[in-house]
């Protein structure tokens, strides 16, 4: 153990932290919260501090507009709670694959100062475990040149790569409070559990799945009940897989790599998730690098992989981290198993998406919004799915895709896009059988 660890207050614990330095906050249902709340009450004392972070849950008091000028929201992928500042002067946003994100911190492209992260409690042998979130945490953990933990006899310990020793850890503060949970199931409707039952008709028996952040993942998973022997590979989690799981739908048995276990680099959902993921060695966490490497996904049989976005164009072009060029979420793994599900031997890259936003709009469109950023490009994308229908896009023209995307689309806005397909491409006459 190191000489100059302890364990201390919150406030003690931050004073690590200095002016002009990144600190790394952990993220998802990880988020020291503690620690955090203890840093912004330093936004006084303090200035350009750079923050980067993926995903955070609850409150992030360091976004907020006080903060403006002490601390800097240098978003690796924009949650909710930072969303005002990354669009702003108080912050930005990195675009970066997943898998990518480690080589940022390893290569010291963005060399961490100060990693605060949540723990499990050491065991007898003094380690923890990063527990819900491995993802980039560790990476960060790896580089950092100080460590602060928030250790939470309610963080899971999980297994695979998450373990760090309590010597590693240069403050220390211990807490016993609940993670922040999420039930994605609690808000699916009619139009979510459409979508979930046909992208179920697409997936095989000893499938491998990926299933990407949301309530449609969760709606494929109720439509599974009677499928066989289905494997997790994945990005991450929620309470769907708990359930087929227990009832023995996933059994993992017939993936290449790391059969018999559900493979993810984290997991958000409620305290049945958390509770199911403890001290069990059926699922096994790693870094996303290594999770989302397309080399290791496409070893996998038959991988499918379901992600959304905010919109596609007619010819398959899909943004999935802005709204225009309002920064709202990131590119995340979204492209990282798109790829690996299509070099899998029969995968499939699903790309899944309501068929208008809530304001009764398409989100098939001629073209993307000015200022959008395309994640994932028309030359990746191969299934489409809507509540109206699933599209096959690969080995299709752009005319041909175009079609294909209007027969998907809302019934209210096909008219519209018959119109924008015939100024863009002229009358449909394909000359070849």
């Amino acid at each position: 153990m190191k000489p100059d660890f302890q364990v201390v207050s919150p406030e003690e614990a931050v004073q690590l932290v200095n002016s002009h330095q990144r600190v790394f906050v952990h993220g998802s249902a990880a988020t020291p919260s503690v620690l955090v709340r203890a840093l912004a009450n330093r936004k006084d004392e303090l200035e350009n501090v750079e923050i980067v972070s993926i995903t955070t849950l609850g409150d992030m008091p360091l976004a907020e507009a006080s903060c403006k000028g002490s601390f800097y929201i240098n978003s690796l992928f924009v949650s909710e709670n930072v969303r005002q500042a990354v669009n702003s002067e108080q912050g930005g946003y990195v675009p970066i694959f997943l898998s990518e994100i480690g080589r940022l911190f390893r290569k010291n492209i963005l060399p961490i100062d100060v990693a605060m992260v949540q723990v499990s409690p050491p065991d007898q042998h003094g380690y923890c475990s990063l527990g819900t979130s491995v993802d980039v945490a560790r990476p960060a953990v790896d580089t950092a040149k100080f460590i602060i933990a928030q250790i939470n006899e309610q963080m899971p310990r999980t297994m695979g790569d998450g373990q760090i020793h309590m010597s590693k850890f240069d403050r220390a503060i211990r807490v016993d409070e609940p993670l922040p949970q999420v039930n994605y199931a609690a808000k699916l409707d009619e139009a979510d559990y459409k979508i979930g039952k046909y992208i179920a008709e697409m997936i095989d028996d000893g499938a491998t799945l990926q299933l990407g952040i949301g309530g449609i993942p969760d709606a494929v998973l109720q439509s599974l009940h009677n499928h066989k022997d289905l494997g997790i590979h994945t990005e991450m989690f929620s309470d769907g897989v708990i359930d087929l799981f227990d009832k023995g739908v996933i059994t993992n048995k017939f993936k290449k790599k790391h059969p018999g276990k559900v493979v993810s680099s984290f997991v958000i959902g409620t305290q049945k998730l958390y509770d199911a993921i403890h001290d069990n060695p059926a699922f096994s966490f790693h870094e996303a690098a290594y999770v989302n490497d397309t080399s290791v996904i496409r070893k996998n049989p038959k991988v499918i992989s379901i992600n959304s976005c905010v919109e596609i164009d007619l010819t398959g072009q899909v943004c999935a981290d802005s709204i225009g060029s309002y920064h709202y979420s990131g590119v995340g793994g979204q492209m990282d198993f798109m790829r690996g599900a299509a070099l899998s031997d029969e995968g499939k890259p699903i790309m899944a998406l309501r068929a208008g936003t809530k304001k009764g709009k398409s989100k098939i469109v001629p073209f993307l919004k000015e200022g959008a950023g395309v994640v994932t490009t028309r030359a990746h994308v191969h299934y489409v799915v809507t509540e109206f229908g699933a599209a096959y896009l690969y080995g299709k023209n752009l005319r041909q895709r175009a079609h294909e995307l209007k027969k998907i689309a809302a019934p209210e806005h096909q008219e519209e896009l018959e119109r924008a397909i015939y100024q863009r491409f002229g009358s449909f006459v394909y000359p070849f059988r």
